[in-house]
């Protein structure tokens, strides 16, 4: 069963013809039960994937794949990362849905460009920066 509406599936074709390049989406999953956020996770990332020939999908058991979360930085499910010619470090706990599903496609186009959408200004700050930066960003579908 379709998660997207037929109009909701050709806006997002739509986005996705700005893909530079490939685009790799890795899930990982543990599918306990029916229903969980792990398969509606899976079913959302598969049906967007399926709307490009440009993005591949990946599905891998946090438990079983220990060795590859790992390597990602992923210690919890429903998780999905987002990669293009490398990891970039984008990475989606939880279903994203609502208003995080955007930001699922728009990290997408960025992925596969390798150039994230920011001012002259924005990009020399960041690059003045000594250290590396981990950015969390936290959402709640209210």
């Amino acid at each position: 069963m379709a998660i997207l509406g037929e109009r909701d599936r050709q806006a997002v074709r739509e986005e996705l013809a700005r893909l530079g390049g490939p685009v790799k989406l890795v899930v990982f999953s543990q599918q306990l039960a029916a229903g969980d956020l792990c398969l509606q996770n899976e079913a959302l990332v598969r049906e967007v994937a399926g709307l490009t020939d440009k993005a591949t999908l990946e599905v891998l058991n946090l438990a079983i794949d220990r060795e590859r979360a790992q390597a990602y930085g992923v210690d919890q499910v429903p998780a999905t990362v987002v990669e293009g010619a490398r990891d970039y470090g984008l990475r989606f706990y939880g279903i994203p849905s609502g208003y995080e599903f955007a930001n699922l496609i728009d990290s997408m186009i960025v992925a596969s460009t390798g150039e994230p959408e920011l001012t002259a200004e924005t990009k020399e700050a960041l690059g003045a920066l000594a250290t590396p930066i981990d950015i969390k960003v936290f959402s709640t579908p209210t």
